[in-house]
């Protein structure tokens, strides 16, 4: 325990350096702060102490670098030296899905907090949870401090990081939600350490415990049902021959519904939106109003309905004979500019097509080697090129830059057929049309050539009547099903 010196001068301590720890570590630095990070992982304190950053984000290894070279970041494995060096411990570790149940485990939490007691904390520190817990848990550890660490006090600030832009979100949060106690010194304290945000406009919502935990849950259940929504009405729109991507596009001018995150494809995963919702309903089930979060149940099965529909499009495509076909895959983490393949759609749809006997190939920028660690004999490409060559069937399935502005015209020579599914609804139909390709997307009917067809090379098609031409003819039968 250090003596506080005053509010304007923190020095900080994160409890874990997963992803949320590691990129507030590093970006608490970059605001000015000395920093200590603690993890009981050995190997992961050794990589971060030599400049590396352990998964893929991007911008986040050149700071961690800059850092460790000013001397204002440090890494341990010790919580004593948390407790030495800083006043402010901020707590960042996992709170993963319990096998036995959709509840959030909180036992990380509870350790992180006990390491700092028995390290000696006391008054003049104060303990910040970032990690998501359910509602109560904060209450809980508030308790437990005064009694083990008379003085300390306890504050919630939930994270609201995106993978792909997690520097950016911490460095410019979007708000900032602190949930302390009445009475206390953590307010001051805080709006110390966030104070060039504060000053640059960052609104601050200061409220009690229990609002600031749900607050993140909430809006990652409010952003599952969006993304859900959409997807249903995908489904729907298979069954009318309506297209989704216009029905979005009409939706999203309302502006009490917006365009944002309203694009039908194989739906959402990572470590995040599935794991929250289902805490929160299992949460909400313990409180006694299990039925105010029910829809949630039906959220989550529209999400997991859009991979399992995606595969099942790409069986009809293929005339519904998967084996022994060639497939192309593009992306394999569940987001771009990501490495994390944590319930990943794309990876799901992959393994899926190599279950029912597709020889897939797939090819990821930052997971193709989190892929293949984790699938050992699923193919993993080292380029797009590598993924498409003699595919009969290429999937977009990860939304990456470079997938979006891939050239169809370049690529066509080198696929046996050209059909693409986007996964996503992240291509341009048209352009991959003019480009002589078949377009297929969830919700959308199907879309041929928008150039004369060509019969595929000899020997293209490994079974009658899957090749081209029956292609065309979905395609044809989506645009009958539009005009009725």
């Amino acid at each position: 325990m250090v003596s506080v010196s005053g509010p304007t001068d923190p020095r900080i301590s994160v409890i874990g350096t997963g992803y949320l720890g590691t990129t507030h570590a590093v970006c608490m630095a970059e605001l000015g702060f000395e920093v200590v990070g603690v993890d009981v992982d050995a190997e992961r304190v050794r990589r971060l102490a030599a400049g590396e950053v352990p998964f893929f984000e991007p911008g986040l290894e050149a700071l961690l670098r800059k850092h460790l070279e000013a001397g204002r970041l440090s890494f341990t494995g010790s919580p004593a030296a948390a407790v030495d060096q800083a006043d402010v411990h901020f707590v960042c570790v996992g709170t993963p899905q319990r096998p036995d149940s959709g509840a959030a485990d909180v036992r990380h939490v509870d350790a992180a907090v006990s390491g700092l007691v028995t390290a000696g904390l006391g008054p003049g520190d104060l303990v910040v949870g970032k990690s998501t817990v359910p509602a109560g848990t904060a209450s809980r550890l508030a308790a437990r401090l005064a009694a083990a660490a008379p003085g300390a006090e306890l504050a919630w600030n939930p994270e609201f990081l995106r993978e792909g832009i997690a520097v950016d979100d911490t460095l410019h949060p979007d708000r900032i939600v602190l949930g302390v106690a009445p009475g206390g010194t953590a307010e001051a304290r805080l709006r110390a350490v966030y104070a060039r945000m504060t000053d640059a406009g960052t609104p601050v919502i200061v409220t009690d415990y229990a609002t600031a935990e749900l607050v993140k849950v909430a809006a990652n259940a409010f952003l599952a049902t969006k993304i859900s929504f959409v997807n249903a009405m995908a489904e729907v729109c298979d069954a009318t021959g309506a297209d989704v991507a216009e029905l979005a596009a009409a939706l999203g001018h309302d502006p009490r519904i917006g365009p944002r995150f309203l694009r039908a494809g194989i739906g959402f995963g990572g470590g995040c939106l599935p794991k929250d919702i289902r805490a929160f309903q299992a949460r909400a089930r313990e409180l006694g109003v299990g039925p105010a979060l029910g829809f949630l149940a039906e959220v989550d099965a529209v999400n997991m309905r859009a991979r399992d529909r995606a595969v099942a499009l790409a069986h009809e495509v293929l005339g519904g004979q998967p084996a022994n076909r060639a497939v192309g895959v593009l992306g394999a983490a569940f987001k771009p500019n990501s490495d994390d393949i944590r319930d990943s759609p794309a990876l799901d749809v992959a393994v899926a097509l190599r279950r029912a006997g597709c020889h897939v190939s797939v090819y990821d920028p930052a997971a193709a080697a989190n892929a293949q660690d984790r699938h050992p004999d699923l193919h993993v490409a080292g380029s797009v090129m590598g993924a498409v060559t003699g595919a009969e069937l290429l999937l977009v399935l990860t939304e990456w830059p470079e997938f979006r502005e891939l050239d169809p015209a370049l690529i066509r020579p080198h696929v046996t057929r050209p059909v693409v599914l986007d996964g996503r609804g992240a291509l341009d139909a048209r352009r991959w049309q003019e480009a002589g390709w078949a377009y297929h997307a969830l919700g959308r009917p199907a879309r041929g050539p928008l150039v004369p067809r060509e019969r595929p090379p000899s020997g293209g098609d490994l079974h009658e009547g899957t090749g081209l031409d029956l292609v065309n003819e979905a395609a044809d039968r989506g645009r009958g099903l539009q005009e009725r």
